[in-house]
């Protein structure tokens, strides 16, 4: 497998430098990954993605994950944002590819206007999965078109809520150019999934593994509350079965990367050191 990051670059990410790559590569990290913020993507100039280009090519390092920010919801009941949105990506995607990103990461967005990853009964309506597929498949067909891989952000509190629903939704989407996200810890529901968690983690990758084209590397920790909290961890210091997840992945994609995120740039080298303590534990090769 190989390891990167999506953070420790700035967030324009036309300013990052040949520095913030070195940094990266100096954790034992082949891969950066970043976000565009969707309405600005519609400026991207072509000769503003090759000065990207050039500075991973002089750093030796590949941009395995482009994610597009956007706040519509994919399943919107007005068209109108709906098809403002496709048109948004469908420029994103344009942007990954000048970029040469392995994947371009999306998200389903909610009817919940509070957010993206914000709960809503509506979202679990039949219909909504259904105007949701309708968008995916226009967004796969640019993505064809394109040559470039989407990945979607799942999490047990969208409308893609489990790896069931993923493998439903990406079957009915049909696209050799659509997936989903690897991100094992957004699909734990219940105290008793996190304290059996190899057990588990080995569902969602029997669902998910076959249709994920990148992953992201977290842990899990239970936290105190009157109500449940489950939160994200610094890989190796949570309640996961690591060796697990790592080797479920290297067996699927030995060749594919597993992304550190949501940390801040002093937690990163702790990170890294940790998968690749367990990576050498295990017998599972990162390069």
């Amino acid at each position: 497998m190989r390891l990167g990051v999506c953070g420790m670059v700035p967030q324009d990410f036309q300013t990052i430098t040949l520095q913030h790559l070195q940094a990266i590569s100096a954790l034992g990290l082949t891969g950066a990954a970043f976000h565009g913020v969707g309405e600005q993507l519609f400026d991207v100039q072509m000769s503003e993605c090759e000065k990207v280009r050039t500075v991973f090519a002089q750093a030796g390092m590949d941009l395995p994950q482009f994610g597009i920010a956007f706040g519509e919801c994919l399943f919107d009941y007005d068209i109108e944002v709906c098809a403002h949105v496709i048109r948004k990506i469908g420029c994103g995607i344009e942007v990954a590819r000048e970029l040469n990103a392995h994947t371009c990461l999306i998200r389903t967005g909610s009817l919940n206007p509070a957010g993206s990853y914000s709960p809503c009964k509506e979202n679990l309506l039949p219909e909504s999965k259904a105007r949701l597929i309708k968008t995916l498949k226009q967004v796969a067909a640019k993505a064809e078109l394109e040559g470039v891989t989407v990945v979607i952000e799942t999490h047990a509190l969208t409308i893609m809520d489990s790896p069931e629903t993923n493998k439903e939704v990406i079957d009915a989407v049909g696209s050799d150019r659509m997936g989903v996200v690897m991100d094992y810890v957004n699909h734990f529901q219940s105290m008793s999934q996190v304290y059996n968690s190899t057990e588990r983690l080995n569902h969602i990758f029997d669902y998910m593994g076959p249709i994920s084209f990148v992953a992201h590397c977290k842990d899990i920790c239970v936290k105190s509350g009157l109500v449940l909290h489950i939160d994200e961890e610094v890989p190796g210091e949570g309640e996961l079965d690591m060796v697990t997840a790592l080797q479920r992945w290297h067996d699927l994609y030995p060749n594919g990367y597993m992304l550190l995120e949501h940390l801040g740039n002093d937690q990163y080298p702790h990170a890294a050191a940790n998968v690749q303590r367990i990576c050498v534990e295990a017998g599972i090769e990162i390069h």
